[in-house]
C-alpha cells in the first residue's frame, strides 16, 4: 500500500456556516433559537437550524475529495474541537471538510427525534454534492467521517441505501462514497446506554433495537469503510468496530480496520501512542480506492 506524507500548508480558515435546509426543517416541531453556543470545552448542546461548517484547502492544493465530519457526543451534545482538529487536518491535506452541525434528537423540536440525525446527514451530504461544481468537487468522492456516536450516524448513512428520509428527487442516492468511522457506536445494547437512550428512548422494541445496530443494515451496496479503534476504549468497547467489521466482510465490502493497543476514547490525528499512523494509513487507503488522487 502505497503511504502518502503529510503534506502541510498555510492552517485553513472556517468559513461562514452554510444551513442544510432553505426552507423548512423536515421532521421539525418548531425552529427556535434553541442553540446553546460552545462551553468552556468546545461542546455544543441545542441544534435546531443545522448546517455545515466548511474548511476549504487552498485553491491550488485542493484534490476534488470531500468529506463531512460527524463530531460525537452521544446524541445529546456535538464536541467540536476533536472535529475542528480532523477538517484542519483534511484541508491541510487538500480535501474540503464540512463539520455538520447536526440536529440532536429531542422530543421537544422533532416530531420524530430518531429519524432527525439521518435526515440532517442525508441533506448534508446531497447540498454537497449539488454544490460539488462550485466548490470544485468530485460528486462521486463524497464521503463521510464519524466520530463516535457521529460514528453510528455515519454507518447509519452508509448502510441505509434506498431509506430516503428527505424529498430529493433530483439526487436519489444521499448516501456517503466511503466512510471513516472513528471508535464508533454500532451496536445498540446496554453498554452504550446513553447514545441508545438519546436516539430512541428508553424503553426502545427489539425491533428498534435490530434497526439501529448498524451492523445488521450491512449489505453489499454499503459504502467501503475505514475503521478505528482502541482496544481500552472504556467508553464504546472495541466490539463495535469488530462486528461491523466482520459484517462488511461477510458483504464483501472493500474495507480496512486498525486497532490500536492503547488510545482510549475520542483521541484526534494524534493519539497518544501511535501519533498520527492512522490518518496516514487513512489517506492511503483513499488513494488505493480512488478517493483521492495519487500524488
Amino acid at each position: 500500500m502505497l503511504v502518502l506524507a503529510c503534506t502541510v500548508h498555510a492552517a485553513p480558515a472556517q468559513h461562514p456556516t452554510i444551513p442544510l435546509y432553505q426552507n423548512t426543517i423536515p421532521n421539525a416541531r418548531v425552529t427556535p433559537a434553541w442553540y446553546r453556543e460552545k462551553d468552556s470545552l468546545g461542546r455544543i448542546f441545542q441544534v435546531s437550524v443545522p448546517a455545515l461548517i466548511p474548511y476549504f484547502p487552498e485553491k491550488e492544493n485542493t484534490n476534488g475529495t470531500a468529506i463531512l465530519i460527524f463530531p460525537g457526543g452521544g446524541y445529546r451534545l456535538l464536541s467540536m474541537p476533536t472535529a475542528e482538529e480532523m477538517a484542519k487536518a483534511l484541508a491541510e491535506n487538500g480535501i474540503t471538510a464540512f463539520i455538520v452541525k447536526y440536529r440532536l434528537p429531542h422530543d421537544s423540536i422533532m416530531k420524530d427525534k430518531s429519524t432527525g440525525p439521518l435526515q440532517d446527514a442525508q441533506a448534508a451530504i446531497r447540498l454537497v454534492r449539488s454544490r460539488a461544481k462550485e466548490w470544485n468537487l468530485d460528486p462521486r468522492k463524497v464521503g463521510a467521517m464519524g466520530l463516535s456516536a457521529g460514528g453510528h450516524l455515519v454507518s447509519s448513512a452508509g448502510t441505509q441505501i434506498g431509506k430516503m428520509l428527505i424529498s430529493n428527487a433530483e439526487l436519489p442516492d444521499d448516501h456517503p462514497d466511503f466512510m471513516a468511522l472513528l471508535y464508533p457506536v454500532i451496536i445498540y445494547d446496554p453498554e452504550v446506554p446513553r447514545t441508545r437512550e438519546n436516539l430512541i428512548g428508553t424503553s426502545p422494541t427489539q425491533a428498534q433495537l435490530d434497526a439501529y445496530s448498524t451492523d445488521r443494515q450491512v449489505g453489499p451496496h454499503t459504502a467501503p469503510a475505514f475503521l478505528v479503534h482502541a482496544a481500552d476504549d472504556d467508553v464504546i468497547p472495541v466490539k463495535n468496530s469488530l462486528i461491523f467489521f466482520n459484517a462488511l466482510l461477510a458483504n464483501k465490502v472493500k474495507s480496512e480496520m486498525h486497532i490500536l493497543q492503547n488510545g482510549g476514547h475520542g483521541f484526534g490525528i494524534t493519539d497518544l501512542h501511535a501519533k498520527d499512523n492512522w490518518f496516514i494509513a487513512f489517506k492511503s487507503w483513499l488513494t488505493e480506492n480512488g478517493f483521492l488522487k495519487q500524488d
